[in-house]
């Protein structure tokens, strides 16, 4: 399939479920009174009840934006992480930006009235996302330092060295959840599960910056990516400044990730699944790669909010499950994959 058609039909298969997602619920909508709601309320035209468009402008539309925005935001992510470390099995989590956001998101609920008690801000989960940012671009920030040498960066090291961040952050949420009250864990664990459910215009606005920064700058790194799959000096000779796109590319990353998990949690395997597809489908060339994995992130991602909200309702299941249900196996699959054909050629 040529790479403009697959994209063609990411578009419209993302524009179809993000209509579908806003009509499934408590309340069903037709996709047809969807729309019209959408169009009457962009217009400035009246015409439906004051409770149906409710539901859908400010309950159910701002959790599919926030859904389209992290799903692009981490898959595409995934696909520059995978590029720079040559690598499938790459994802986000390995230059410690998910560890770090867990580790603000942990001092705000669990540690911050345990250490300062008298900050009582620092115990306000309203600080929480700002809290997790600032965590995520902390612990990046220190990695990438850690393993930059007279301005080389060896990818290796900075895979191990996120490796090992992950181990220790891992040991202090062990701590955190030992430590903390039932009320503490209970908002800990829903917070590292994942969930679109704090969505609102006002998040939106937050992330929206960040993660459409992170899906409108990755196609510019398209050529650099393409020259380093033929390795880092081939790319150097193609005359691409690689250590500088490394630097750029961490950086950018670590911001669109650690809004989206500053706002949402961490959702696991969006970053390592979703660009593995779209390289299946369509092949390796990031100028292609980039924005359909943004596409079929963003539509992935809300199909698995809306069977989240709706699945076991009036409960919610966290999205984390969802992505971990089918992210674990096709994990494995693609591990045995590798296995295979390092074994056969």
């Amino acid at each position: 399939m040529s790479p403009s058609l697959a994209l063609a039909i990411l578009a419209i298969g993302l524009l179809v479920t993000a209509i579908l997602s806003l009509g499934l619920g408590a309340v069903d909508i037709a996709p047809r009174d969807v729309v019209s709601i959408l169009w009457a309320k962009l217009s400035g035209a009246g015409g439906a009840s004051i409770g149906i468009e409710g539901v859908v402008w400010e309950l159910r539309l701002p959790r599919v934006l926030l859904g389209i925005l992290v799903g692009s935001a981490l898959s595409v992510a995934g696909g520059l992480m995978q590029g720079l470390f040559r690598n499938p099995l790459a994802d986000p989590a390995l230059i410690g930006v998910s560890s770090g956001a867990a580790l603000g998101a942990v001092f705000v609920i669990v540690l911050g009235g345990i250490l300062f008690p008298s900050a009582q801000w620092l115990s306000d989960l309203r600080f929480l996302p700002v809290a997790a940012f600032a965590g995520a671009l902390i612990v990046t920030f220190c990695i990438q330092r850690l393993t930059s040498t007279s301005g080389y960066t060896a990818v290796a090291t900075l895979l191990l060295a996120g490796v090992a961040v992950n181990a220790l952050v891992g040991a202090v949420i062990g701590l955190s959840t030992f430590l903390a009250t039932d009320a503490q864990l209970r908002s800990l664990t829903f917070w590292t599960l994942g969930s679109l459910g704090g969505a609102s215009w006002t998040t939106v606005a937050f992330a929206a910056p960040f993660c459409l920064g992170l899906v409108l700058t990755a196609p510019f790194f398209a050529p650099a990516l393409n020259a380093i799959a033929l390795g880092e000096s081939e790319a150097g000779h193609l005359g691409f400044a690689v250590e500088k796109t490394k630097t750029l590319l961490i950086i950018v990353a670590a911001a669109g990730v650690g809004a989206c998990v500053a706002f949402t949690g961490i959702i696991g395997f969006v970053g390592l699944v979703i660009p593995h597809l779209v390289r299946l489908w369509i092949g390796p060339n990031h100028r292609y790669l980039l924005p359909a994995s943004a596409l079929l992130g963003a539509l992935l991602l809300t199909a698995a909010d809306t069977c989240a909200r709706t699945l076991a309702a009036p409960a919610e299941l966290p999205i984390g499950i969802l992505t971990a249900a089918v992210g674990g196996p096709f994990f494995l699959f693609m591990l045995l994959h590798q296995r295979k054909r390092a074994l056969w050629g």
